[in-house]
């Protein structure tokens, strides 16, 4: 697959975290293998998707590092797809993503919900941080700069904001 990623934006980790998840059908696998999906027949029964699309979505996956494949059965050999640490990484960008999707809903209108397992309770995510806990949705209190391996056209477009504090 060609990358359709700039070459000025190779080192922002928003362009570079899209060329591995943005496209439409990585997501929804992903989404499938947080609810436990493992198998081939799985995802292609609940995505509706064609076998030769998720054949190559699995091996983009696979290739990423977000899934790992491994044989299930032997005779005939099958694989399966587990997520792998850096796959299940990206649950809170999922569920953060599903949520900012229901939150412009009536709750009547939702057709999935994030609850909690105990309680089933359901659940509001947002993103914090971790620090001090503040909600990181105020783009007055937090914005982006230029970090220590910054080159020179991420510093120039974040020239105007404060750098990140230098490693000791």
């Amino acid at each position: 697959m060609a990358s359709r990623i700039r070459l000025e934006d190779r080192e922002c980790p928003l362009s570079t975290t899209v060329q591995h998840v943005g496209e439409w059908w990585t997501l929804l696998i992903l989404h499938d293998a947080f609810d436990g999906y493992t198998r081939f027949d799985q995802f292609q029964e609940s995505l509706g998707i064609s076998s030769s699309m998720l054949t190559t979505r699995l091996k983009t996956l696979v290739a990423d590092g977000l899934l790992e494949r491994r044989p299930y059965q032997t005779s005939p050999v099958r694989h399966e797809y587990v997520l792998t640490d850096l796959g299940r990484s990206l649950r809170p960008v999922v569920v953060a993503l599903a949520a900012w999707g229901n939150s412009r809903l009536a709750p009547a209108e939702r057709s999935m919900i994030l609850i909690d397992a105990q309680s089933g309770e359901e659940v509001e995510p947002v993103v914090v941080d971790a620090g001090t806990g503040r909600r990181l949705d105020d783009s007055d209190a937090y914005v982006f700069a230029a970090g220590p391996a910054a080159g020179d056209a991420m510093r120039l477009r974040y020239a105007h904001r404060a750098t990140a504090p230098a490693e000791a």
